[in-house]
């Protein structure tokens, strides 16, 4: 059985090709792949900055629907609707043994060392793989960024009443505008230079927004969140949290990118600088918040291509243009 599937070949280099379908181990779960989002990290992968293995079928945002499983699962069967987590973990190294998942020593990830949804089928291990009922299949590819940003948030340990300022108003910095004001923030700021992305964020609940970096308080912030993959963005952070705060470097940054900061104002504001790789096990949590309707994802589509506009995908994020916020492919045609 063969596929249309879009493989990155090699950096700079995706095409649709026709592929064979993988098989299913006693474990695995093959999906129908209905709608799988294009994020940052797919783009470094196309752009050859960050991880990724070539030829590659990219992918790690994406729900759709069983349509086979292994022997030997148990949770699934075919017809449900289901979302992924693509951080495969072999839940027996040192990091796995001591709930460090995301960290395993032998960690691969669907759609950077896997195949992933960029494709007519996926096939994914059961453990990686979440019912998700009812829920939109367009909602059910958020179930990852969303878990990705429910580890940032318990990363800072945010109080109640927290003074909170995002850097970035995309999917992901509204994801965290969200989550933010489930957890109680007295006051939340939005930074970006796209008008329309500010207007998302104040109907989305920031109290106040502001298209440029000179607008924000000096030293007012109990947390500050990057959340754009910026290394200007991230050492400009420093200015605006207070002392004793904290910092999340969230964004996706290039490899090669690199911070300068002033060392003794880290020591003199006593600051706490953290960064957060992936997640661990937030998925059903993620799951639970899209269901409950707590956290709305119903305005981050901006975007819904065929697999061979994925290149037009990219190019779309990378200019800003186009009003884009989410770009989601359908690798089986039109929800």
């Amino acid at each position: 059985m063969d596929m249309k599937a879009l493989v990155i070949e090699k950096p700079g280099t995706a095409m649709v090709k026709t592929v064979p379908v993988q098989q299913v181990g006693d474990y695995d779960v093959r999906i129908q792949v209905k709608a799988s989002g294009i994020c940052g990290t797919d783009v470094h992968i196309y752009r050859g900055e960050y991880l990724g293995s070539y030829p590659v079928i990219p992918g790690h945002e994406f729900s759709g629907i069983v349509v086979e499983v292994g022997d030997k699962v148990t949770r699934f069967k075919k017809g449900d609707h289901v979302a992924i987590e693509p951080n495969i973990s072999c839940d027996n190294c040192h990091a796995c043994l001591n709930n460090r998942q995301n960290f395993c020593e032998h960690w691969e990830g669907v759609g950077v060392t896997l195949p992933g949804g960029m494709a007519e089928y996926a096939v994914v291990p059961e453990k990686g793989v979440f019912n998700i009922g009812s829920l939109p299949f367009l909602y059910g590819a958020f179930v990852e960024p969303l878990s990705c940003v429910l580890h940032g948030i318990q990363r800072t340990r945010l109080q109640l009443a927290d003074r909170v300022a995002i850097l970035g108003a995309g999917p992901i910095g509204i994801l965290f505008s969200q989550v933010i004001q489930l957890q109680g923030s007295s006051d939340l700021t939005q930074v970006d230079k796209n008008q329309s992305r500010l207007e998302l964020a104040k109907i989305s609940g920031a109290r106040r927004i502001y298209s440029s970096l000179e607008d924000l308080e000096i030293e007012t912030y109990d947390v500050v969140l990057e959340a754009a993959g910026s290394a200007f963005l991230m050492e400009q952070s420093l200015r605006y949290v207070r002392k004793g705060g904290t910092l999340l470097w969230f964004g996706v940054p290039k490899r090669d990118a690199v911070v300068n900061l002033p060392a003794f104002t880290i020591f003199e504001k006593g600051l706490t600088i953290l960064s957060s790789y992936t997640s661990v096990r937030n998925s059903i949590q993620a799951v639970r918040l899209l269901e409950s309707g707590r956290i709305d994802v119903s305005k981050l589509v901006s975007h819904q291509l065929s697999l061979e506009e994925f290149t037009k995908g990219v190019e779309t994020l990378e200019q800003g243009t186009e009003g884009v916020l989410k770009v989601v492919i359908l690798p089986n045609g039109a929800l």
